[in-house]
């Protein structure tokens, strides 16, 4: 499917414009997306620490990418409005403590291994240029709030 900017993605996402870390989206079907980001170089990063960016923070952009997926391939919000929450991570694995390092744009890459109607579990992996530098397991869970008026 065609790719998305920042600001059509941005819909899919309860977070503020500045929290909404993800650049655009390349590509996505029904049982896969990918994005890319370069939020990680923005000194006003609203995850930033003492001036540093952990590399644990990925887990944040590999669920806004899991989020857009479920966005883009289901009709959850369609009637009601919905949150999503981060469930159990599994088989983290991470490479460095920060992404000072890496100037490059980060690819996020999340792959849909189970779907029901309001809970999902996705592999994702973060790379920049072609090294991996976070990959995982990771369960979303939607709560709809109610009917949107």
């Amino acid at each position: 499917m065609p790719g998305l900017s920042r600001l059509e993605l941005s819909k899919f996402l309860p977070h503020g414009n500045d929290m909404c870390l993800l650049s655009s989206v390349e590509h996505w079907d029904a049982s896969s997306i990918t994005c890319l980001a370069s939020t990680h170089r923005d000194q006003n990063n609203p995850l930033r620490r003492q001036g540093l960016l952990g590399m644990i923070s990925g887990l944040e952009y590999a669920a806004q990418a899991m989020a857009v997926h479920v966005g883009l391939t289901t009709d959850i919000s369609e009637h009601h409005s919905s949150l999503g929450y981060l469930g159990a991570v599994r088989d983290l694995r991470i490479c460095s403590r920060t992404f000072q390092q890496f100037a490059e744009d980060l690819t996020i890459h999340a792959r849909l291994l189970l779907g029901q109607r309001m809970s999902f579990i996705y592999t994702f992996s973060m790379k920049a240029n072609e090294a991996i530098l976070l990959q995982g397991r990771a369960s979303i869970f939607i709560k709809e709030s109610g009917p949107i008026t």
